[in-house]
This record gives structure tokens, sequence and C-alpha cells, in this order.
């Protein structure tokens, strides 16, 4: 048996930062608008350490060139199990915090489905279902490089929401590059959201579908995410979602 080492970044106490995110005003942005920063997840140092695994072959699964299948122009690679410390840490911490709010969209939107409130059952009801390819992922720009608007779905089961983190600051590594959110509401036009992030930062937003109150009761509307071309430099971030693939 082949023993593949796991890559070295640096340790962290990701249940403490992630608990210590004003999690109520974060939960009223996603309700507003569909998407929320959680400033300063990661250090600068915690940052270049994922942005360096890029190069390291042995701990992906899947390496996707964007043009090749009409996705925009740049890269990414989905991690393979065992996931790096980091990333599985984070997955596992944040996602008992969008869990309540993933269960009350469903019942605004008359969804059935709810989620446990720890990471590994839900995971377990994935792979019951066959879905069993990790899909945090690491993605790699450059000039001229963008990313089409898309969702993340992989399969039956969805999390509602999902987790992207800039690894590099803007207009240091790169200039242009900005990551959208599009949200097409019915018998209206769609709505276009850039969302400021430096260095760091997460943004945390809806996979699908969010819940809008309207006059005649709530109603779905549907959100797709990509990011705008790089004029110069690069780009790095890393993508943790909570459901797997098939």
């Amino acid at each position: 048996m082949t023993v593949v080492a796991k890559p070295r970044v640096p340790a962290s106490s990701d249940s403490s930062r992630v608990e210590a995110l004003d999690w109520p005003g974060i939960a009223t942005h996603l309700d507003g608008n569909g998407w929320a920063v959680l400033p300063r997840l990661l250090s600068p140092e915690e940052c270049g350490a994922i942005a360096g695994l890029y190069g390291e072959e042995s701990i992906f699964r899947s390496h996707i060139i964007m043009g090749r299948h009409g996705f925009g122009r740049g890269e990414y690679k989905y991690f393979s199990y065992p996931l790096p410390d980091i990333i599985a840490d984070l997955r596992t911490a944040l996602y008992p915090q969008l869990a309540p709010i993933a269960n009350r969209w469903n019942e605004s939107m008359g969804i059935d489905v709810r989620y446990p409130a720890a990471h590994a059952d839900f995971i377990k009801r994935c792979h019951k279902a066959g879905q069993t390819r990790p899909t945090p992922l690491l993605l790699q720009y450059a000039a001229g490089d963008y990313n089409c608007l898309h969702q993340d779905l992989y399969g039956e089961h969805v999390f509602p929401l999902q987790v992207a983190i800039l690894l590099s600051e803007p207009e240091r590594d790169f200039t242009g590059g900005e990551f959208v959110l599009t949200e097409q509401r019915p018998r209206m036009q769609s709505r276009a959201a850039v969302v400021p992030l430096r260095q760091g930062d997460a943004v945390v937003f809806a996979v699908h579908q969010r819940p809008v109150q309207g006059t005649r009761g709530t109603y779905r509307v549907n959100l797709r995410h990509g990011v705008s071309q790089l004029r110069s430099g690069h780009r790095h971030t890393v993508g943790i979602i909570f459901h797997d693939a098939k």
C-alpha cells in the first residue's frame, strides 16, 4: 500500500475562529442577499500555503481546464480524500453554523429536506446515495481568465450553501477577477452583485436557490456565481462545498 504524506499547512484552531464570527449578522445578510462575507477567515500565511498546494498532484483527484468544457478560462483541481487538514477542519467547523440556516431556508421554500447537525452525518447521506467523490477544490487564474456563471450541484443531495476563500491579494497579486453573483427573480430582470473580498476573506453563498419574502408569500430565486476576467496577475481561490459528487 502506498502512503501519501499529507501536505503541510500551518496548524490552526478552525473551530474557534469560525465560532468567533458574527453568525447572527451573517445569517441576516444571507437572508437579504443570498451571500455574506466571512472576514479574515485565513491568515496570509495560510493562504500562501494552501495556494502552494496546487503543484502537488498526489493530493488531487481531478484537474479541470475550463476552456475545454466551456466553463470559462483558467483551471481548477478537486482534492482527494483525505483532504488537507485545514480544508477538512474548516468544512467540519463551518457546516454546523450553516445547517440551521439551510434548514430554515428549506422550510420557508416548502422543501422537505432537512440537514443533520454534524457534517459527518450529512456526508454519510451523500455516500449512501453514491456521492462519494470529494468536492473541495483549488482554483487558479491568470490574466485573461474568468469563470462563467454556474452552480455546483453534483448529485441528488445538495447542501444549499457553500464557501469560497480568496487566497490572493487584489491589486497586489492580480487585478480584475471579482467574485460575481447573479440572482434570477421570477417575472423580473436578474440582479448582479460583485462581492468585495481581500486575501483570507471568504464568501458564503447560495448554491442554487434561496427564499425571498414577497407580497404574496415566500418565493424562490435562482442564483449563479462566477469570476470576472482577470486583467493581470494570478488569482487562487479554495472552494469548500459540503456535499460530495457522484
